[in-house]
């Protein structure tokens, strides 16, 4: 199509160095934790009132409620310390400031922005539409995180986004979140552990259960089986990282979006959270939730996984079933296709895969729905983010890796009733990085996790070259001409 249709806006969202969160930092050596302690617990009270006042003259301006973190990280190290006589406040708090240290989120990138219609559409003119931008943030050590901004698309094609706070918080981990017994045991069977432990276990527990209930199960088997069998202790090992890996998260409402900080939780995504593609998803009753799929990195695996929210405040973290969860790039439709949930995904490195599924959780047989054909993407192909549903078909935008090792955008066009069909696609990229958009922590990338449609044009938030984040207008007519001409 014309690159003269397309409109890259004059919004540029850089890595800021200055959104920090306070996190933990204990030493895994006990004998180092115990020194540390000592020299804490030899400072006089004056000394101590002292080096707290520096401390939160220092620091409590960066951070909400930052003295409560401060407790929270006494309480990770309180039972190394060996006295028993009363501590007081301040005391406290210089130890937990002792074990802990601030993160950078997006010191490194700010990239991979996915666009969904915001849940509150009020107060808005006549035309106009707020939406939510998720946002892939690197920091230290290459850690991912997921960010969000917020946002406003006027009548006209403007865009203009919400004023971005210099603080950010993680969320309140819920204690006991909730489990589906039937997804949890797939899960069970996928990993190799169904046997007469894990079945023992499961047993009990009702079709959805609590976390509370399982450690309950749990201690009871322990405690039938005291021989202390080494299979038991290994599926009971595994039960429990599995049920680590689901997870409930809450934000404070009175956070503003940009303040919200989804960092990792569980073992499996110690390293990071990748590239979430979030989808609106309407049932067939009518109700919505937002959905995305991430890719949850431990430093040597990486794992699909799925998260649900319906306000962007309360989010489950879910495991993925089935053969087909594997690879990159699994990317939802916004709605089911004759009856059965449908989703793009990458199988094999190389080609764009389609699969169905009765269940949100459960994915298996994707079959090949596009191979590389032009020389642009003919070293391999993937998605952009959620199919998006127009009168001629799915919109599915692509991305293309070619010669060098350059990523371009792409599109293709599949029938609104056959899905697995592609009835059109664009011989040339859609979008090229160009000019500053091919420098960066990777060069010569432009890629996105998820556009959306308002008023005729596609809205397509990318980044550049694994660094930071722009968007682009295109206008759907002329996008959708050019890809079945």
């Amino acid at each position: 199509m014309n690159p003269d249709a397309i409109l890259r806006h004059p919004i540029v969202l850089h890595p800021d160095s200055g959104r920090v969160i306070l996190r933990p930092f204990i030493p895994s050596d006990p004998l180092r934790v115990a020194n540390i302690l000592g020299r804490a617990l030899e400072l006089s009270e004056q000394e101590t009132e002292s080096a707290l006042a520096v401390l939160r003259e220092e620091f409590a301006s960066r951070h909400f409620d930052y003295e409560r973190s401060l407790l929270e990280h006494f309480e990770m190290v309180k039972p190394h310390i060996f006295t028993q006589r009363p501590l007081s406040d301040a005391r406290r708090l210089l130890i937990g400031a002792l074990f802990s240290g601030e993160y950078a989120l997006e010191s490194a990138a700010l990239f991979n922005p996915s666009m969904v219609p915001h849940p509150d559409q009020s107060g808005l003119p006549q035309g106009a539409l707020r939406f939510v931008m998720s946002l892939r943030a690197t920091g230290e050590g290459h850690i991912s995180s997921i960010e969000f901004r917020s946002g406003t698309i006027g009548s006209a094609g403007e865009i203009s986004i919400d004023a971005i706070s210099r603080k950010v918080t993680m969320p309140e981990i819920l204690p006991n979140p909730s489990y589906h017994k039937e997804i949890f045991s797939i899960k069970i069977r996928e990993m190799g552990l169904e046997s007469d432990f894990s079945k023992t276990v499961l047993a009990p527990l009702a079709d959805d259960f609590v976390r509370s209930d399982l450690d309950k199960s749990i201690e009871s088997v322990r405690f039938e089986n005291t021989s202390g069998a080494t299979d038991l202790a290994h599926t009971i090992e595994c039960i429990q990282w599995l049920a680590d890996s689901n997870y409930e998260i809450r934000f404070d409402a009175r956070l503003g979006l940009s303040e919200r900080i989804i960092f990792p939780v569980s073992p499996n995504e110690s390293n990071g959270i990748e590239d979430a593609r979030f989808v609106k998803l309407t049932e067939e009753d009518g109700s919505a939730k937002y959905c995305a799929t991430y890719t949850a990195y431990n430093g040597r695996q990486i794992l699909p996984q799925f998260i649900e929210t319906k306000d962007f405040l309360h989010f489950r973290v879910i495991t993925l079933n089935g053969r087909a969860v594997q690879n990159k790039g699994m990317a939802l439709f916004p709605r089911r296709v004759n009856g059965r949930y449908a989703m793009i995904s990458r199988q094999d490195d190389e080609n764009l895969l389609i699969m169905f599924s009765d269940n949100l959780h459960y994915w298996n047989d994707p079959q090949i729905l596009m191979r590389p054909a032009q020389t642009w993407e003919s070293v391999k192909i993937g998605n952009c983010g959620s199919p998006l549903e127009t009168k001629a078909g799915w919109l599915v935008i692509t991305h293309g890796v070619g010669p060098m090792r350059k990523y371009c955008i792409g599109a293709a066009l599949l029938d609104l009733n056959d899905p697995s069909k592609i009835i059109g696609r664009l011989r040339e990229p859609l979008l090229a990085p160009d000019g500053i958009e091919r420098e960066g922590y990777v060069p010569n990338v432009v890629y996105s996790c998820g556009s959306l449609l308002h008023n005729g044009n596609l809205v397509l938030p990318y980044a550049m070259s694994d660094k930071a984040t722009k968007i682009a207008s295109i206008p759907l007519d002329d996008l959708l001409k050019a890809m079945t001409a």
